[in-house]
């Protein structure tokens, strides 16, 4: 038995800040709680970690390139806190902040609504 999707379902894909962006000692950013754990020995198989992940901090046009030409309409992603504030209270990061404001721009451009998610298991590890 199948059930079909009801009109008006909205099909888009979704990221996770930690997981994607990379950029892990790039413009200010602060370490994140992730970084913590995945450097502790034995918490994670073979000691990876996302310092660099699918580099979406720089590759970002080419990644909403590749969303759009999937068909999807609509992108959730999440936002890494250690990046926009890096010792989780205090002043704001201005370049991280930008680096925001170019994804959406970018998605703007084409055609992609932006689902922002504002929390995803990614906080300042000076928290």
């Amino acid at each position: 038995m199948t059930k079909p999707f009801p009109n008006g379902f909205r099909w888009g894909v979704s990221t996770s800040s930690y997981q994607i962006e990379g950029g892990a000692s790039d413009d200010g950013r602060g370490d994140s709680i992730w970084d913590t754990y995945c450097a502790t020995p034995g918490r994670v198989a073979n000691g990876d970690n996302g310092s660099v992940a699918c580099d979406h901090y720089h590759r970002w046009a080419e990644d909403l390139d590749l969303i759009r030409g999937l068909g999807a309409k609509h992108y959730r992603f999440s936002v890494m806190w250690p990046r926009v504030i890096p010792n989780g209270t205090g002043k704001v990061n201005e370049t991280g902040m930008a680096f925001y404001d170019r994804l959406i721009d970018g998605m703007c451009e084409r055609g992609l609504d932006p689902w922002l998610c504002l929390y995803h298991w990614d906080l300042p590890q000076a928290l």
